[in-house]
């Protein structure tokens, strides 16, 4: 064979296959992979990486390239602990080059459609939008186009130091560098979303957990302004402690900066170039705790105050909301425990507890639920609530399908077990499907998408799910027989843990 039948040949092996589709986006062109009635495209990076002299950056314009980009396997997680065995997290490896996202798309879209952008939870500290569990393929073929993405985690995400503070220009916000990967992907969204048939004026931001909690600092972050029209929070907090960034905490505990400084200084780093030169693993020891308040920071301006305090004022996005929790988040945690959530409680009165204790009908169930209660099912109706007395439309739930074949003894449906439900995935499950599983994720795919449809949850042939509203709060509940629309499960104690949190708000 001849050089020039060499390089011929060569041309060819690289040259996309005819039904390997490709898409044009600012950066260059894309190729991805079509399956049947769906087409991905994986690891698309949508901001700079954060290394070197950008680690504890704001995330820089995204990296262009010429000729085509294959997008068929999906990219590196972010540097986190060791997964052991969390369904969330995804493959390895992992890289602080990260910051990159998937889309999922329906092969065959007739008109722009609209897009789902999915933000992983694990306390900020692991997780990523690559895991299985998270698989868009599902929710595609119900017409949407779907987009998983990475964010930066742990102290590489939400970090502050005063050496860092010292260099970093006036008008750049520090702290909270993982929620700002998250808006770097939302604008990338916006400029590109349309090239793959999405509709960048329909855009549903959904998270669970920790990524729920960025759903709601998304909704107070006047610099996420705009970039998104509907929002879903899953299981996603809304009373937890924040961390201003360079100021005293509640009961004067110390500012994020000054955790950084302690850690820093522990870990034998002075200097800037010290923390920017150490290699990245070094930042997860010991671990930084979301319950403590060691990454929600509230830095002034990508965060402004805190999420209870914002919605309170009525400044969120006025974007329609649906927001709901699972019947035994916590089911583990005592509150007796000496941690930010065991806490929590610790400012009730004798008499406060004496009512809750009678209203959840004993010690033994004050000390199995509370915690429950106080981090999600309180916080959640009253985000609701807030969000409908501010003049905008919001949807409560309560998840409480469950399985005789579940292994842990919650009595309920336990934390993040919802997700696979949401993402139709249910091949994740701890616990083998069966057709209650099989209806409860119809039922959940149904009322999100629709809701990413046309910002309202409701449609034919399933129960008419109320609005959120005050007063005697009504919600739709997915239970083992299907979803059912009652009142607020134990609004009774709610009431108690709402006015003694109204009463210890710092």
């Amino acid at each position: 064979m001849t050089i020039a039948g060499v390089f011929a040949t060569l041309s060819l092996m690289m040259a996309p296959a005819a039904e390997q589709p490709t898409v044009q986006i600012e950066q260059g062109v894309l190729i991805g992979r079509a399956e049947a009635d769906v087409t991905a495209f994986k690891n698309i990076p949508y901001a700079a990486p954060p290394t070197g002299e950008r680690r504890w950056r704001p995330p820089a314009a995204a990296p262009s390239w010429r000729g085509q980009r294959d997008a068929g396997t999906l990219g590196p997680i972010c540097i986190q602990a060791p997964p052991g065995g969390d369904p969330g997290v995804g493959p390895l490896p992992m890289s602080e080059d990260c910051l990159n996202l998937n889309v999922w798309r329906p092969t065959n879209t007739a008109q722009p459609a609209p897009v789902m952008v999915w933000i992983h939870g694990g306390g900020l500290v692991n997780g990523s939008g690559t895991a299985p569990l998270y698989d868009g393929s599902h929710l595609a073929r119900r017409g949407m186009v779907v987009v998983t993405l990475n964010y930066r985690l742990g102290r590489l995400g939400f970090f502050d130091h005063p050496a860092l503070a010292a260099e970093r220009p006036a008008d750049e916000p520090g702290g909270n560098y993982g929620l700002m990967d998250v808006i770097a992907a939302l604008k990338w969204v916006r400029a590109n979303i349309a090239a793959f048939g999405g509709d960048p004026q329909n855009v549903t931001v959904f998270g669970e957990s920790a990524g729920g909690a960025i759903v709601t600092r998304l909704m107070i972050s006047p610099p996420a302004r705009g970039l998104f029209d509907r929002a879903v929070v899953q299981s996603g907090l809304g009373r937890e402690l924040q961390t201003p960034l360079d100021a005293k905490g509640p009961g004067g505990a110390p500012s994020a900066r000054d955790r950084g400084s302690v850690w820093a200084y522990a870990a034998g780093m002075r200097t800037a170039a010290d923390l920017r030169g150490a290699p990245a693993e070094l930042f997860l020891t010991p671990a930084p705790v979301f319950a403590n308040g060691d990454l929600t920071l509230i830095d002034g301006e990508i965060v402004p105050t805190t999420v209870e305090a914002a919605f309170r004022a009525g400044r969120q996005a006025p974007v329609p909301l649906i927001i709901g929790t699972n019947s035994a988040e916590f089911w583990w945690m005592r509150p007796t425990d000496r941690n930010g959530y065991g806490l929590i409680d610790d400012d009730m009165t004798w008499l406060e507890r004496a009512d809750l204790v009678q209203a959840y009908g004993g010690l033994e169930a004050f000390d199995k639920t509370v915690i429950t209660d106080l981090v999600f099912s309180e916080p959640a109706r009253h985000l609701a609530r807030l969000h409908n007395a501010a003049g905008n439309r919001a949807w409560l739930y309560r998840f409480d399908v469950t399985s005789p074949q579940n292994p842990e003894p919650h009595g309920g449906a336990t934390h993040a077990i919802e997700r696979p439900y949401v993402f139709g995935t249910l091949n994740t499950l701890p616990y083998p499907v069966e057709e209650r599983d099989r209806k409860a994720s119809e039922a959940m795919m149904s009322y999100w998408t629709t809701f990413a449809r046309s910002g309202d949850p409701n449609g034919v042939g399933r129960p008419q799910w109320p609005r959120a509203r005050g007063g005697n709060t009504q919600l739709l509940n997915f239970g083992n027989g299907g979803p059912t629309v009652t009142a607020v499960p134990f609004s009774a104690r709610l009431d108690l843990l709402e006015r003694f949190r109204k009463r210890a708000r710092p």
